[in-house]
């Protein structure tokens, strides 16, 4: 999230897409129901009439897959009816920015941008650079972006902007998303209205935005939208994504993504043979070129003394990449056979991975799998699946026992980035154990496995600092991530600032540190989560602790309850909440602006910008970090910055989204011949009959299915199936059908049908619901069903597996699977 839960109340129109708090972050909906008390609407756009739909002061349907249309007709709406907030976009946005003369777009390439190689089915971004020009600053000649004088310059980015969107009218809308155009002009006119400077609106969005072949491009449109409204930065705006667990923001800040390193500092790969060449991709214009400090931090935390300048600070003691190491990709290499083991920790890919019946397959080509959960799941019971011979089965399923979160005591990070401390509550029963017990183990026995080694190719595990105690506690981890001096630290006239030992207050520690190696670090972005800090009421405690119920000026920052990163801060890029000089855009959206007298930025949030620097500071092109950028340049994290309306790099299938088909879709891309993201792999494993990467076509399929979650139930169901009470409202697998199809198909509610996709088939009990319609696409009317994807055969409440019928394909950037929009067909048993 940019901005906070509460936060939500601020907004003046809150649009959800792609997301149905009501029934998956139900007490969200205590902040979006302040803000209509307020006077602020709801909108919600979905497929379905879910329960955040039912509640919605206006509803507008779509199309599974379509989101980028529907959203670059709202991005269109503000831009013909001169709705954008114009001081913000040419002050705070690159909209002014020119762009090299030979690029090309979608609309002059038929779907296409400039630079594609088709037999590469990749992008080179040479032509989507900023145009530079060179300044002298004192003796040096430094290269700076060139700028147009005005936003009617063909080839800067508002001008590239407002071509590119024009072909996204009300009425393309109707044609590919199939929302009546009534419904889509009362969005565009409530949502785009938040461009007054008086006004702010949020977005909120869940899986429904990512869970696309065009994802990434998904939540890019929701950004370019809000930055055109000016509502980043603000209260009551931004681009917020609802996290389905209490720990995702957590658990993705830690490096559990496949391409990162904790706090988002990338991953090197076999490409970047030391340390200064994997550095250099850190931005130096831009609070990024504080990235190196702060990764040595991170080899310091992991390899202490044995990480010195000398070694590149064990920069090679880290594994390299080698290609994509998503779930998609994991599985395929796991079916090819080219993975012994895993270790599935809280984690049951036989359900929720896409095409789970091929994932178990793979599961059957390890030599060993280790599963840490509280239940016997299906992925530890994969061996005797209903209809596995287990004597064939080869692998070695070892199960662990594990605690649950109130039986552990630790840090969680929500949606908004507020971390809190939870106690322990309660005990585990039996064996099981905590997730920390079980790697502490498993690293001290890996590491006495070793100890005799000479081999240089051990020195990782030998030389990894493992110390957080005989029993491991969760504060001796969080001692590790927060930071702590490893020698006094000093400044320049030789003061002590943090003593040896002690913990480190925040992370401008390390950015200003002379020598980095002082500190040991394990999330830069966490740094003073566990300082000793003020709760507001005269109490001293770990900051991730406080309780403090104090909110100056009333907007629900509540600064000192719990910790935010980055800073405690609530509202990311909030220098824009004020205008290029200072002030306040309106009184009623006021959260910090300049203080003249006390030359600094004051207000009701930690400001995400340098306290003291003026808003009429200028940039200094030659200078490093944010020297280089002026007063007027919110966006620190980026090398000019600006809010990027267009992206010269970073995303694979372009600088802008363009609307692309599902991989399995029911018509012709009606924008332009390219039918798919050109960038998308397709994969070609034969996995035996109905079992492989199969696509399905609209003739043989031609019904448009979708997953969701429900309130009763938790991800891939082994919590609460094994619940009786949560067991007993959703007791089995079922669907639910629109009551037009439902009687073309014969199907009562209560029937139990098939539901048969490219990669097989499944049987559930029908719930023919007036929630689903059909929808009419360029002329053809589409049927659509839904379904939950919660259910396995362990547990009280079971029923065939919804992903043993969804595609093994994933987003162009982030590979994360195409959940949301599949082919099938259904009949009745």
């Amino acid at each position: 999230m940019t901005n906070d839960w509460v936060d939500i109340k601020n907004a003046d129109a809150i649009l959800i897409i792609g997301g149905n708090p009501a029934e998956n972050h139900p007490a969200s909906f205590i902040w979006i129901n302040q803000a209509r008390e307020h006077g602020a609407k709801l909108i919600v756009v979905d497929p379905r009439v879910s329960r955040s739909a039912a509640s919605a002061d206006i509803y507008a349907p779509l199309r599974p897959g379509t989101d980028i249309v529907f959203l670059g007709g709202l991005i269109n709406y503000a831009i013909q009816n001169k709705l954008y907030n114009e001081e913000y976009v040419k002050a705070y946005t690159n909209a002014l920015t020119l762009i090299a003369p030979e690029f090309k777009g979608p609309a002059d390439l038929d779907g296409l941008f400039s630079g594609f190689d088709a037999e590469k089915a990749s992008y080179g971004n040479a032509s989507w650079q900023y145009q530079t020009e060179k300044i002298k600053v004192g003796e040096k000649e430094v290269s700076v972006p060139k700028q147009a004088a005005s936003l009617d310059d063909a080839n800067c980015v508002f001008a590239l902007l407002k071509k590119h969107y024009a072909r996204y009218t009300p009425e393309l809308v109707g044609k590919i998303a199939g929302t009546p155009k009534e419904k889509f002009l009362a969005v565009a006119q409530a949502f785009c209205a938040t461009g007054a400077v008086d006004k702010s609106g949020t977005i909120l969005y869940a899986m429904g935005q990512t869970q696309h072949t065009v994802g990434t491009q998904n939540v890019r449109s929701m950004g370019i939208l809000q930055l055109l409204l000016g509502n980043i930065g603000l209260p009551g705006g931004g681009v917020n994504a609802l996290r389905g667990e209490s720990n995702v923001q957590g658990s993705t800040d830690m490096g559990l993504l496949f391409d990162a390193l904790p706090a988002y500092l990338g991953l090197p790969t076999d490409k970047q043979a030391d340390l200064a060449t994997f550095t250099a991709k850190y931005d130096t214009t831009s609070y990024w070129a504080n990235g190196p400090k702060f990764f040595v931090s991170l080899l310091k935390a992991w390899f202490g003394n044995a990480a010195t300048k000398e070694n590149e600070y064990a920069f090679n003691y880290l594994p390299k990449t080698s290609g994509n190491y998503s779930w998609i990709s994991l599985f395929e290499t796991m079916f090819a056979g080219k993975l012994k083991g895993l270790v599935c920790m809280g984690q049951n890919p036989a359900v929720a991975g896409p095409n789970s019946r091929m994932e178990r397959k793979a599961l059957e080509k390890l030599e060993w799998l280790v599963a840490i959960d509280l239940f016997e799941t299906e992925t530890a019971s994969f061996w005797k699946a209903p209809g596995v011979n287990s004597a064939d089965i080869k692998t070695e399923v070892f199960l662990l026992p594990a605690a649950d979160a109130v039986e552990k005591e630790g840090s969680v990070v929500s949606s908004g980035r507020r971390i809190q401390w939870r106690p322990k509550i309660a005990s585990a029963p039996g064996d099981a154990r905590e997730d920390l017990w079980i790697l502490d183990r498993l690293a001290k026995t890996l590491k006495s496995l070793y100890k005799n080694s000479s081999d240089a190719k051990d020195r990782p595990i030998l030389d990894l600092v493992w110390d957080y105690g005989d029993t491991p506690t969760a504060e001796a981890v969080a001692r590790e991530m927060n930071g702590f001096a490893l020698d006094d630290i000093k400044d320049a006239i030789g003061k002590v600032l943090v003593a040896k030992g002690n913990l480190i207050p925040n992370f401008a520690t390390i950015a200003s540190a002379a020598n980095p190696d002082q500190i040991a670090c394990g999330v830069w972005i966490y740094s003073g989560y566990r300082a000793p800090i003020d709760d507001g009421e005269g109490k001293i405690l770990p900051a991730a602790q406080r309780r403090g119920q104090k909110d100056p000026g009333g907007l629900g920052m509540y600064p000192y309850w719990g910790w935010a990163w980055p800073a405690n801060r609530h509202v990311l890029y909030n220098r824009a909440s004020a205008r290029p000089d200072g002030t306040p855009w309106a009184e009623n959206k006021k959260l910090i602006w300049w203080d003249a007298e006390k030359k600094s930025w004051v207000g009701y949030d930690v400001p995400d910008f340098v306290a003291t620097k003026a808003p009429n500071t200028k940039a200094d092109p030659a200078g490093a970090a944010l020297a280089a950028q002026a007063g007027t340049d919110p966006f620190i994290m980026k090398a000019d910055g600006k809010g990027w309306l267009f992206a010269p790099k970073g995303l694979n299938e372009g600088p802008l989204p363009e609307h692309y088909e599902p991989i399995e879709s029911p018509v012709a891309n009606a924008l332009s011949k390219t039918q798919n993201n050109p960038v998308v792999k397709i994969w070609k494993t034969d996995a035996g009959k109905d079992v492989g990467d199969n696509i399905g076509t609209f003739e043989k399929f031609p019904i448009v299915c979708t997953t969701y979650r429900l309130t009763e139930h938790w991800q891939a169901g082994a919590m609460s199936r094994n619940l009786p009470w949560l067991a007993e409202t959703h007791p089995e697998m079922f669907i639910e059908i629109g009551k037009e199809l439902a009687a073309q198909k014969g199907i009562n509610n209560g029937d139990r049908v098939v539901i048969q996709s490219a990669r097989g088939e499944i049987t559930a009990i029908a719930n023919v619901t007036a929630r689903w319609q059909s929808v009419v696409i360029n002329g053809k009317t589409i049927q659509q069903i839904g379904m939950p994807w919660h259910y396995g055969w362990q547990g009280l409440a079971t029923g065939d597996i919804a992903n043993d019928i969804t595609p093994h394909v994933g987003d162009g950037n982030t590979m994360i699977p195409e959940y949301k929009a599949f082919l099938v067909d259904v009949r009745k048993i």
